[in-house]
């Protein structure tokens, strides 16, 4: 699992979408590192080919695991008559604070070809059958299949129990 952190113009990549830009320098509020669900509704998602491919219209948690596990893409259509709805694995994106949008690593041509939904007939998206060939599509690995704990130690902290005197002090006051 890659977890990097590179601050001007770099990219940081962990479990879900990596993040492309200045960071915080060129995101409004706490981002880009922790965001409201809402402030992402609406943001465009442009194409690996340069085409803008629709809007993000919700996200999808999984709920027993807290990860999130798609964006629901709304594309095509009018004033939201006549939209595709599409699950994007949240990996499968990158969100680029500079631009402020997504890009999803796939021409325009195969997105508009790619499996979808509307609005009245979701699936059953806690379906793993329909789920892997979501993923597989897309080239994204299956949210599900990852260890969410599995992650580099960066800072050198390691496993620290809840509440055991070896937590990390900040500002010399004790977490």
């Amino acid at each position: 699992m890659i977890n990097q952190t590179q601050t001007q113009g770099g990219m940081r990549q962990g479990q879900g979408a990596r993040i492309v830009g200045k960071g915080s320098a060129s995101a409004d509020g706490p981002g880009p590192d922790v965001m409201a669900a809402a402030t992402l509704d609406g943001d465009k998602v442009i194409s690996s080919d340069g085409e803008d491919i629709g809007k993000i219209k919700d996200i999808m948690l999984d709920v027993g695991s807290g990860r999130i596990a798609y964006a629901v893409l709304s594309s095509g259509g009018f004033l939201g008559i006549g939209d595709k709805l599409l699950a994007i694995p949240w990996s499968a994106l990158t969100l680029d604070t500079q631009e402020k949008c997504f890009v999803l690593d796939m021409i325009a041509e195969r997105v508009k070809n790619a499996p979808g939904f509307d609005k009245d007939h979701w699936p059953a998206m806690a379906d793993q059958t329909w789920a892997t060939s979501v993923h597989q599509y897309y080239g994204s690995e299956p949210y599900w299949g990852r260890d969410p704990y599995d992650r580099r130690d960066d800072l050198g902290v390691g496993d620290i129990p809840a509440g055991s005197s070896d937590a990390p002090e900040a500002g010399g006051l004790k977490l």
